[in-house]
């Protein structure tokens, strides 16, 4: 099967790869960076990845005018999509607060053999992180047979183009974590391949358990007054996280009550406020413990653990394993 893209009227290829069938675990990976600077682009560079029935591609654009991104499919595929867009800071200046443009979306697809046309917006950079799997690929991921997507497999098997969610979903905070951690992985080779996959299958994990909790339908219904300040909250937990707030304290120093702040931070950012803060420490203390080199005591000093054994018990909750062994296993 083949993919490909590229912008109207243009003779370069935004990408056009051909996709195996099959999904073939030994084929080493494929990897190259595409920057293109004719066009109206005052931004456009994409990264891709390929193995056998794997294809995927990480892409930031931005136009001066409005263009059309041309797209086709030959055969069948499924696609794991994520789209963030902002507008560009200097354009903002000349707009108003209401006609700005920001948000993520995300959603999995079968996708026939397909053609089409999409819409690019002026001075809005877009930001795509696109998994393309042939079914074999996505089986051996997901068991054909698995109650996780009978809806979506029925529709497969029909030959039926078909989204597993009726409208796209808010892209959330554990996502980006796992997007990031593909995007800025620095393993090579056959350890490379294998981290892609699993985080890939932990990607499509967080968008089936998004999809069949019921969760977006609250995130549309928080207010936008409420949003901001829960993303304040966030802003706090994001500097604060080794000695954060309580919640009592976060929902005053917000102006917001209690229970909209858990309940509008769980919708909003797919994770409670413990599971948030929790995270920033874990990442934290491995990134300390392997680019820095420190002992586990100044770590856990460094992330707000009174003493080294709760972290050390809250280093393997996460991870699976103790400090000392990812060390062990890094060197």
């Amino acid at each position: 099967m083949k993919i490909k893209s590229k912008i109207e009227g243009s003779d370069d290829w935004l990408f056009i790869e051909e996709i195996s069938e099959h999904y073939t675990p030994n084929t080493p990976l494929s990897e190259k960076n595409v920057n293109i600077k004719s066009l109206p682009a005052q931004k456009l560079v994409n990264y891709q990845l390929s193995a056998g029935g794997l294809f995927l591609v990480h892409a930031t654009m931005q136009f001066n005018t409005g263009v059309k991104v041309l797209s086709e499919v030959e055969g069948e595929t499924i696609t794991s999509q994520f789209i963030f867009y902002g507008t560009n800071p200097n354009a903002e200046k000349k707009e108003s607060k209401s006609s700005r443009r920001e948000g993520s979306r995300h959603n999995i697809r079968y996708i026939p053999s397909i053609k089409g046309k999409y819409q690019m917006l002026p001075d809005i950079e877009y930001k795509y992180f696109l998994l393309v799997l042939s079914k074999a690929y996505y089986f051996h991921l997901i068991d054909q047979h698995s109650l996780l997507h009978t809806d979506f497999v029925k529709e497969i098997l029909k030959g039926k183009y078909t989204s597993f969610a009726a409208k796209d979903l808010p892209v959330t905070t554990e996502m980006k974590r796992v997007i990031n951690d593909i995007c800025e992985c620095k393993r090579t080779g056959e350890l490379k391949r294998l981290h892609t996959e699993s985080k890939i299958l932990e990607l499509l994990m967080l968008q089936l358990e998004q999809m069949q909790s019921g969760v977006e339908v609250e995130k549309y219904l928080i207010k936008q007054d409420d949003l901001k300040k829960i993303e304040h909250a966030r802003e706090i937990l994001d500097a604060e996280y080794s000695y954060p707030p309580t919640i009592i304290e976060l929902s005053k120093q917000i102006t917001l009550n209690e229970f909209k702040l858990k309940r509008g931070f769980k919708a909003y950012y797919g994770t409670t406020i413990y599971g948030y803060v929790t995270r920033l420490r874990m990442e934290e203390a491995r990134r300390l413990i392997l680019e820095e080199k420190r002992s586990v005591g100044q770590v856990a000093t460094a992330v707000g653990f009174n003493h080294q054994s709760h972290l050390t018990d809250a280093f393997k909750r996460y991870f699976g394993i103790l400090p000392s062994e990812i060390k062990a296993n890094e060197d």
